[in-house]
């Protein structure tokens, strides 16, 4: 986390010495409206609660053509299916841990965590990830062992599980959709039950040709092709919950355009230590050291620099440390 506190007061200047300045600082905190971090009751408890709907109700169908799969590759004697099985498993898992992220992500901040919970979300999407990236280098190296032994699929019933697969997929699918944008944990779910449809067709695809034909090879190739198709995706998911566990610049913004838009501001002769991440995602956070030029107002200035914010960049949690007069120790740095 940020090495700057965040605030709960009021928008009161104040001036005190710190120890490792020679001058005074004024200091000026903003909180805009709709603050993702608030307590019950909130906008994005209400979010959290339908994102956590939607996963609930894919993880019910995900988990009932589980156990059809599994019942399918006993009965019918189809590693594919058991394959599919498997796949089906790690997903019905990224979805639990994803639900039971949101849970904890609706809880308030506490003196322990004092950003609150959310960013378990973005934990349990990197998890959905990385065993996603797992599922797919097995279903490639199984793929590639099974050029050079075929093995042998009851065609016609492998079929009839995948189709039933395949509706509960879509279903799933149609149920995520709504909410893939505005949280992480759905975007990772969503991918993973699209995988899952992917495979069904797949499967159901490559089982009629199977039975057309009698070419084994056929199945082996589809689930090759499954991989290489989610791969990329999940790379994609991995990428964007890394940036954020790393504090990184949220996609959106650019921290040069910000940097710029605060210096060139009326009354500010510089910025530095400016630190601009997000908790979750959906929200950005900001802090900096205000160097203002002498003679200026520093409550109008502040103010005026969080309307800014708020209005081009939709920053709107901003801490601002407002430095009047020559600045520069030589602790600080200027980027």
């Amino acid at each position: 986390m940020s090495a700057h506190d965040h605030h709960g007061h009021d928008h009161h200047d104040h001036s005190h010495d710190h120890h490792d300045h020679g001058h005074n600082h004024g200091h000026g905190h903003s909180h805009g409206h709709g603050h993702h971090h608030h307590g019950p009751g909130g906008h994005h408890d209400h979010a959290a609660g339908a994102s956590a709907n939607r996963i609930a109700i894919a993880l019910g169908l995900n988990l009932s053509v589980l156990g059809a799969e599994l019942l399918g590759a006993w009965y019918f004697g189809s590693l594919a299916l058991l394959s599919d099985a498997a796949h089906m498993f790690t997903d019905a898992a990224g979805l639990a841990i994803a639900l039971a992220a949101l849970a904890i992500a609706k809880r308030p901040a506490d003196d322990k965590r004092s950003f609150g919970y959310r960013r378990f979300e973005i934990l349990a999407a990197a998890f959905n990830a990385v065993l996603l990236f797992i599922v797919g280098g097995f279903v490639l190296v199984e793929g590639i062992r099974r050029f050079f032994d075929p093995v042998p699929v009851a065609s016609l019933g492998m079929m009839g599980v995948a189709g039933l697969g395949l509706v509960a997929n879509v279903i799933a699918m149609a149920v995520l959709s709504g909410g893939r944008g505005h949280s992480m944990a759905v975007k990772g779910a969503y991918l993973e039950v699209m995988a899952d449809a992917l495979g069904s067709l797949a499967v159901i695809i490559g089982a009629g040709a199977i039975w057309a034909t009698g070419l084994q090879w056929i199945d082996p190739l589809i689930g090759i092709g499954i991989a290489l198709w989610v791969l990329p995706r999940t790379w994609a998911l991995l990428r964007d919950t890394t940036q954020i566990l790393l504090e990184g610049v949220p996609a959106r913004l650019s921290l040069t355009e910000v940097r710029e838009a605060l210096a060139g501001h009326d009354g500010v002769g510089g910025v530095h230590d400016l630190h601009l991440w997000s908790l979750a995602g959906d929200d950005a956070s900001l802090t900096a050291h205000v160097e203002l030029v002498d003679d200026v107002e520093p409550e109008g200035v502040r103010v005026a620099l969080i309307r800014m914010l708020d209005e081009r960049f939709s920053v709107r949690h901003v801490t601002l440390q407002l430095e009047q007069g020559p600045c520069c120790e030589t602790g600080h740095l200027h980027p």
